[in-house]
């Protein structure tokens, strides 16, 4: 107990250093995830490139992958695209083992102090990102002194010297990095671990390599896991992370085992830890250069093992996945595409009520409603993810996002229950067989047309934060608001004619009604864009 005591306090803060950094590298990069991830859609090699870069700054290949799954399962990437994430992430997981080689634990508490004293003194979101890495960093090399430590002892224990001499079977030693990483679900931390025995001197490189190996097999559990529930795309892509790493182990223990040791101890002959870090390295780059070319032949493999087509998705909703709360920027950006999505269902039900109440094609009415309980779905399942990811480290810019962004798909969704309501007058308009003067179908029709315009511009400016668009909406309200008044003035002055009957009066104005709500809503959508262009 007194040896396994600072060991698990160790990995802990190693694990927690390593995720409060990653955090804080988050925050940090902020909307330039979310555009690292728009680079997939271009190829294979753009999507390692990003793979490496998200994983260095999330601090876990296994993050990513899962991300990816994510991904993958919203149907916002591809297999192909995903084997070049995965096989970036495989190289940017890396540089944790890097950052330990360099043995800056003297320096660690420092770093703490620093970094406590910049929270605390914090004025802006910059400075609070900035601190929790350097806390992170700090926390990090000290669960590494602190495993090191609890190491010592078994030096001198002969029970562990004997399981130290049965792991020059390469096969049990890949097998005890396996159960490791499998164990703690972080390639990083099983890693951690490693290097801290070698900086012990209980560890040698021979030893190592198969343990090393086995552990980027286990790191692949993460995703397998992670991909239960998700549909048959997803599961191959879980499927292809394990067959990179597991036919990249085959290559290195079949081929490349004893070149890369040399190379590597040749490189850092007194430096265990670096030779460890390196040997990491090596892999993950050399592995992905050899499987580069023969990524299809991964992704025939993934679809052979997981057979069939998808099954029909219950979610109405198509961009959220709760794989990618694990990383805030994207996820954000993924609920704003999915309200925008909403927004272009509702624009769709304006623009057919429009058919169906002055047309009278009344066959259109199935669809609107259709599309109304979608909407409304989708507005709850957004609810659901945006309140899960308030919950997840943000930076307070982003809480203000999430906050803005409720807002939004409630006034989204309430202006699909005014269209409903128009919708439910046109076909009360057709069961009673009233009708429309020309004049009230042409003023109707303009009223249409300008809300139209203001609920599109809203829609767009809110995805794209353009405050131009955003006061154009306000001036295209106050147009609604002024044709809303001058059209219920010529409606009575036509009922006081008997121009037209009383139920198509009152159609008319609760029709006119409704439009005028739409505008509204499409305006408190334009003041949450202008809310971010305040000083």
């Amino acid at each position: 107990m007194d040896l396994a005591l600072p060991v698990l306090g160790g990995l802990g803060l190693f694990l927690y250093g390593m995720n409060l950094m990653g955090a804080g590298l988050e925050k940090a990069a902020g909307n330039k995830l979310k555009k690292m991830i728009e680079a997939l859609t271009t190829n294979r090699f753009t999507g390692i490139i990003v793979g490496t870069i998200v994983t260095m700054i999330v601090q876990s290949s296994s993050a990513t992958t899962v991300m990816v799954i994510g991904f993958v399962n919203a149907g916002l990437m591809t297999l192909p695209q995903a084997v070049g994430v995965i096989m970036g992430a495989n190289i940017g997981t890396t540089i944790t083992a890097q950052l330990i080689a360099f043995k800056l634990t003297d320096y660690a508490p420092l770093a703490v102090a620093i970094g406590v004293a910049m929270w605390i003194g914090a004025r802006n979101k910059k400075a609070k990102n900035m601190s929790e890495i350097l806390i992170g960093f700090g926390i990090l090399f000290i669960g590494m002194d602190m495993m090191g430590d609890g190491l010592k002892p078994l030096a001198n224990l002969p029970a562990f010297t004997n399981i130290m001499s049965s792991l020059n079977n390469p096969i049990l030693g890949m097998l005890v990095g396996l159960g490791l990483t499998t164990i703690v679900q972080s390639s990083s931390a099983s890693i951690g671990l490693l290097q801290a025995l070698a900086g012990e001197g209980l560890i040698s490189m021979h030893i190592a390599f198969p343990i090393l190996f086995g552990e980027n097999i286990g790191t692949t559990t993460t995703a397998m896991i992670s991909s239960i529930g998700a549909n048959k795309t997803a599961k191959r892509a879980a499927i292809i992370h394990f067959l990179f790493n597991l036919i990249g182990t085959i290559i290195f223990m079949t081929f490349l085992r004893y070149p890369i040791a040399w190379l590597v101890t040749y490189l850092s002959p007194d430096d265990v830890q670096r030779q460890i870090a390196n040997a990491h390295t090596s892999f993950n780059i050399i592995n992905g250069i050899i499987q580069y070319p023969f990524a299809m032949f991964l992704v025939r493999a993934a679809e052979k093992l997981v057979p069939g087509k998808d099954e029909a998705d219950i979610t109405e909703s198509r961009y959220l996945d709760r794989r990618i709360i694990e990383t805030p920027s994207i996820a954000l950006g993924q609920a704003m595409r999915e309200a925008n999505r909403m927004g272009n269902l509702v624009l769709e039900n304006l623009s057919a009520c429009k058919v169906v109440m002055l047309e009278d094609k009344i066959d259109g009415v199935d669809a609107i409603l259709a599309r109304e309980k979608s909407i409304n779905k989708i507005q709850r399942e957004i609810t659901d993810y945006l309140v899960q990811l308030s919950n997840a480290p943000l930076s307070d810019e982003q809480h203000a996002d999430v906050n803005a962004l409720l807002y939004v798909i409630g006034d989204i969704e309430r202006v699909g229950d005014h269209i409903e309501n128009i919708t439910e007058l046109a076909q009360y308009k057709y069961d009673n067989n009233l009708y429309f003067t020309p004049q009230a179908v042409e003023e109707l029709s303009e009223m249409f047309d300008v809300c139209d315009n203001a609920f599109r511009t809203s829609i767009e400016a809110y995805r794209i934060t353009d405050e131009a668009m955003a006061r154009q909406v306000l001036v295209l309200e106050d147009e609604v608001d002024m044709l809303e008044k001058q059209n219920r003035s010529n409606h009575i002055d036509r009922l006081n004619k008997m121009l037209c009957s009383t139920g198509s009066g009152i159609v008319f104005l609760d029709a006119i009604s409704n439009l005028e709500r739409v505008s509204d809503h499409a305006s408190n959508i334009a003041m949450y864009v202008l809310d971010k262009f305040k000083d």
